[in-house]
């Protein structure tokens, strides 16, 4: 009896979850090849999933940092069921932290990669796994305030959002030269987005998607093509603060701002995409609506420019004529570096 009343119940339990997803607008809000799971109710709330995903390659300096702003993570409306470090080919103690952080909490895993394929290859072995309603990536440099799970989700309440990100915000000392010009382009890509979204360093979407291409430099504005391919919309967040740190000199900046680029570009040549970014008349809106009347912005907003400017063309010229797609890039060392965790909650 107590078996044929378990299975009773567990069957009200199923239908009741199943008139909970029509009951918010009449259609399925959650429906992947997984599960099924719904946000609000009036009545009864069920918390969606978290599924993060973290791609590490030589992290040893922040991954502890990162993983304890994610266990900080307020859920009062969301649910943190599975936090995934994939380490391709780490040689430093990225592995053994995360290992020592997941013998206290097992929602944290480490998959192994022996060898390097691409930030994009990772992210297609964290897709394999992840069990969540709605799929987190965010940086492995970078930490997160205690608000910003919760922040960056709420938009999935809106069931036509399949895609949300962050606000990135540059730990670097805006007194310096490189400091200033880290914050200055967060700052416009910020300024873009509150018009035309540009996500990136901390994304969410709905557990919609299988893989990416293996062989983009840009996963996240590759991941952007395909949820509104599906036919979602995204939505920039900008109270979900993700604290990150720029290049700390002229080279680490051109080497990453090169790669991007010229990623973008493949981006657009593969899938017929061009991420609001290289709308070179808006950001030039946004550069002269943003100068102040400060000696740092009047000397170094133009240097800020002319550096961003030359990446692209080294960008463009890696791309059209040394047919080069770096989806597998060098790292950029100035960046890697410890982000205080309490001192940015």
């Amino acid at each position: 009896m107590d078996k044929i009343a378990e299975a009773r119940n567990g069957t009200r339990i199923r239908n009741r979850r199943q008139r909970l997803l029509k009951n918010l607008s009449g259609e399925v809000i959650y429906a992947d090849r997984r599960r099924e799971s719904t946000l609000y109710n009036q009545d009864v709330f069920v918390k969606p999933t978290i599924s993060f995903g973290i791609c590490a390659y030589n992290e040893e300096k922040n991954i502890g940092n990162l993983l304890q702003s994610i266990q900080s993570q307020n859920t009062e409306k969301f649910q943190i069921n599975q936090i995934f470090v994939i380490s391709s080919a780490c040689r430093d103690k990225t592995d053994e932290i995360t290992e020592n952080f997941h013998a206290k909490d097992p929602r944290i895993e480490l998959i192994k990669e022996p060898q390097r394929n691409g930030k994009a290859a990772a992210i297609n072995l964290f897709l394999k796994v992840a069990k969540g309603d709605i799929c987190i990536l965010i940086s492995a440099d970078t930490v997160i305030p205690p608000n910003s799970l919760e922040l960056v989700c709420s938009p999935f309440l809106n069931p036509k959002v399949g895609m949300t990100g962050g606000h990135p915000i540059p730990v670097n000392n805006p007194a310096s030269f490189m400091g200033f010009v880290s914050k200055y382009i967060w700052e416009l890509a910020h300024q873009l987005s509150l018009s035309d979204p540009k996500l990136g360093e901390y994304i969410a979407f709905r557990n919609v998607l299988r893989e990416i291409s293996a062989e983009t430099a840009v996963d996240e504005a590759f991941v952007e093509v395909e949820i509104k391919n599906k036919g979602y919309t995204i939505a920039y967040v900008p109270e979900a603060i993700v604290y990150n740190k720029g290049p700390a000199t002229v080279k680490d900046f051109l080497k990453q701002r090169r790669r991007i680029y010229s990623g973008h570009l493949h981006l657009k040549n593969t899938k017929n995409y061009k991420v609001s970014s290289m709308g070179v008349f808006k950001l030039m809106k946004i550069v002269v609506r943003s100068i102040k009347p400060d000696w740092r912005f009047i000397l170094w907003t133009p240097a800020a420019v002319f550096l961003e400017f030359y990446a692209r063309c080294l960008g463009s010229y890696d791309f059209y004529v040394k047919k080069r797609n770096p989806y597998k890039w060098e790292m950029v060392p100035s960046t890697k570096a410890t982000i205080e965790y309490a001192n940015q909650t």
